[in-house]
């Protein structure tokens, strides 16, 4: 049982950067984030049937497998590798998966297959039961995934929201392209908060995506963003500056070697920078270094985990606990705990009451 307190905070003046620590396996995080992790796994060719073959599971915790043996783990699938059905309550899980392709089905009856740069933004609230598999399609050649999934708080007045999940396909998803003066190019993505013009004007402002009505990121006083970012060899790019109230994360996760506001940097890291201050960035290795932000104005409530629930007291998590263990969250409509969507690598999605929904581009 994790209980914290909400946290006050004052950024100093001076240096933008507030702290820097080295990326463990799970990524610490700043109110209003509770979760990030990134999976980047390097899966061989399939058994033919979307999953591992037999003589590959040998040494493996099946069920529990984080190993990251030959470059890839189960996590708790078997032999598809995934997250079988698991329950969630009282915030929000945004996946971005730039590599690969996910499987989503849930306790509503919808289900999704997305990949290759889009993102799902689930809004688990008063509660849902959802699987996410990663099946292997390919059986000739190797299989990557890479992807990230991040938790997003709800204030308490949105915990007991209707669930509600949200795609975000690769073709809309509105992205920035400049260069600097020496004509090296950053990208960014924008998958939440308005992306200023940079100082030069080679690139324009972005608006993303409409986030999902309940969350926290719908409110634009919460001044929430999540950007990828992407840099050449020689580039050099500002993060702009956000609002006074908001807290700021740069995660260093790809690269050689950079310089964070004239700061050298030779390691994967996180870092809490001042997120009213503009921060020139500059990739000083000589491959492309690659950033996610994650920035928001804390909720500033107390937070309670139990696993997959989290809300503001004791009382609730035994509560949701509770109601879990009686109704299931509404139960599970599929016919096992794993389900997958079949060899069409066409990405989809179902919603609750049978509407679908394929990728369309930005009109």
């Amino acid at each position: 049982m994790i209980n914290q307190k909400a946290n006050m905070f004052t950024p100093p003046t001076s240096n933008p950067i507030i702290s820097i620590k080295p990326l463990a396996q799970r990524w610490e995080t700043i109110d209003p984030f509770l979760f990030c992790v990134y999976h980047d796994d390097m899966y061989p060719e399939s058994n033919g049937e979307m999953g591992i073959k037999p003589a590959q599971l040998a040494g493996r915790d099946i069920g529990q497998d984080f190993s990251r043996k030959d470059g890839w783990s189960l996590y708790h699938g078997n032999p598809v590798p995934g997250f079988p059905g698991h329950p969630h309550r009282g915030f929000e899980t945004v996946t971005i998966v730039r590599k690969g392709l996910i499987d989503h089905s849930d306790s509503l009856g919808a289900s999704a297959r997305f990949g290759g740069g889009d993102v799902q933004w689930l809004t688990a609230g008063k509660g849902i039961v959802h699987s996410e598999m990663f099946p292997l399609l390919a059986a000739d050649k190797g299989n990557p995934l890479e992807l990230f999934q991040i938790w997003l708080n709800l204030p308490a007045a949105s915990k007991m929201a209707p669930p509600h999940f949200t795609m975000f396909w690769h073709e809309a998803i509105p992205h920035s392209v400049s260069k600097d003066a020496s004509d090296q190019e950053t990208e960014v993505v924008v998958i939440a908060g308005r992306l200023q013009a940079d100082a030069s004007a080679s690139a324009k402002a972005i608006t993303p995506l409409s986030p999902p009505p309940d969350s926290w990121a719908s409110r634009e006083q919460a001044d929430v963003a999540i950007w990828t970012i992407r840099m050449m060899p020689g580039a050099t790019w500002s993060l702009p500056a956000a609002g006074v109230t908001a807290r700021r994360s740069l995660y260093f996760f790809k690269g050689q070697s950079i310089t964070v506001a004239g700061q050298s940097i030779n390691h994967h890291c996180g870092m809490e920078l001042r997120a009213d201050a503009l921060v020139e960035l500059v990739n000083t290795g000589d491959s492309v270094a690659e950033f996610l932000v994650l920035q928001g104005k804390p909720i500033g409530e107390s937070v309670v985990q139990y696993g997959p629930f989290v809300m503001n007291s004791q009382a609730e998590i035994m509560q949701t606990m509770q109601e879990y263990q009686r109704t299931q969250f509404g139960g599970w409509p599929w016919p096992d705990h794993a389900p997958t969507h079949g060899r069409d690598p066409a990405r989809f999605a179902k919603h609750p009451g049978g509407r679908e929904e394929k990728p369309q581009a930005i009109a």
